[in-house]
């Protein structure tokens, strides 16, 4: 990747990200039972255009939804369809904007009608999972102290990191280099420098049993091998020095 250290083009970002983090709220608040998932995805789509910019998914080659809608063992690139929402399902939703010729990112899990301790716990690790990271994420670090600090939160908390799936850069195109997986897969002096004007979508993927994945019965979505829960958070920050950052 290369770094984005234009400042105009850096606040073109910043404001994108605000962007998209209001169309994510709004399409959260909408997430209630009964309500189909490609109602949540029409609405998306509307809200990215009213805010000046393009849904960055449709851009993906074959991709044709403004998101990713994930349910219960669904890890990622779940198709909204007409499956509507019932009490206690776990809905990830993963979104993105091309705003000013520079793309963001960013995903949430939450749990739709009653609330749960035991499905609460498991989102309340990701979610500390993901702020660890992005603390991790300044210049002098590299890639691999973002991977352990997932990994670490991940395992402490008794569930597991996806292996198979990974963050990434984000800026001009969707996916950049470098990849940032969710666990470190190889020493952390091996793995790239975080530098100024980096800007990476941090993304923590993990389930609540076997990190093992399958292709889903819609040949889209990518689902858990033991039928057991997975979660997704992710945010799109700028490597500054000291103190990333956090785009939304």
């Amino acid at each position: 990747m290369i770094p984005i250290k234009n400042k105009k083009q850096q606040q073109a970002m910043i404001i994108g990200g605000r962007k998209l983090n209001k169309v994510l709220k709004e399409v959260l608040k909408k997430a209630k039972p009964d309500v189909a998932l490609y109602q949540l995805n029409d609405l998306a789509h509307s809200l990215l255009i009213k805010e000046g910019g393009k849904p960055s998914f449709e851009m993906v080659k074959n991709y044709h939804w403004a998101t990713c809608l994930n349910i219960n063992q669904g890890v990622v690139h779940g198709v909204p369809n007409k499956y509507r929402l019932q009490d206690g399902d776990l809905l990830s939703v993963d979104i993105g904007l091309f705003y000013q010729g520079l793309h963001t990112d960013m995903a949430q899990t939450v749990i739709i009608g009653r609330k749960n301790k035991l499905k609460q716990d498991f989102l309340k690790a990701g979610q500390k999972a993901l702020e660890t990271a992005i603390r991790q994420a300044k210049r002098g670090k590299r890639i691999g102290d973002i991977s352990k600090a997932i990994e670490t939160q991940i395992k402490k908390a008794g569930f597991s990191p996806v292996k198979l799936l990974t963050g990434h850069g984000v800026g001009k195109q969707l996916h950049e280099q470098p990849p940032i997986p969710c666990f470190l897969n190889q020493k952390i002096e091996k793995t790239p420098f975080c530098e100024d004007g980096m800007a990476l979508a941090i993304e923590v993927i993990y389930t609540q049993g076997k990190p093992d994945l399958i292709l889903g019965k819609d040949k889209g979505t990518i689902e858990t091998a033991d039928g057991q829960l997975s979660a997704l958070f992710e945010k799109t920050v700028i490597i500054n020095g000291q103190k990333p950052l956090i785009l939304g």
